[in-house]
């Protein structure tokens, strides 16, 4: 398994905006373990990577390096901003990723504004590392406003739409 630098990166940024404690990635000679651990009250994620020991016939290898890692501030999530009306409900981004408001660049979107929509019902798809990730609506009511435009990235905890409330 291969994974670029802006993968893994894109990885740990979307583990560490959940509460997932531990997440272990195994790959044929590729494992990668995440664990989030506490300090001083503040919740932080560590890293630790191995590769298969080589056999014990096999001609030596060259030594890997040593890569030492340092836990990362785990991210805040960014000010809601401000609503102009306090009954709206807002519909927000459960992880970091793009934004699409249709299952594909040729087929209508999920919603538009003025739509009315059901609990339980896709209202967009948010990608990370390459998963299409539907959202459900968690309320039903009216679509009063869309705040992302289609493709465009978005941040755990950002306000995608604002609904009505049936």
């Amino acid at each position: 398994m291969e994974l670029d630098f802006n993968e893994l990166r894109d990885l740990l940024t979307v583990i560490n905006q959940t509460d997932i404690a531990e997440f272990t990635l195994k790959s044929g000679d590729f494992e990668l373990v995440v664990r989030k651990s506490s300090q001083n009250g503040e919740s932080l994620p560590t890293v630790a990577s191995s590769a298969p020991l080589p056999a014990a016939n096999a001609a030596p290898a060259a030594p890997l390096p040593t890569v030492v890692t340092t836990p990362l501030p785990a991210a805040n999530p960014p000010a809601p901003m401000p609503r102009a009306n306090d009954r709206l409900v807002d519909i927000i981004s459960p992880m970091v990723g793009t934004f699409y408001r249709a299952p594909a660049p040729d087929e209508p979107p999920f919603v538009n504004v003025g739509d009315r929509i059901r609990n339980g019902q896709t209202v967009c798809i948010i990608e990370a590392m390459k998963l299409m990730n539907e959202l459900e609506a968690e309320v039903s009511g009216e679509v009063v406003e869309i705040l992302v435009d289609n493709g465009e990235p978005v941040e755990f905890g950002q306000v995608l739409m604002r609904v009505n409330p049936a």
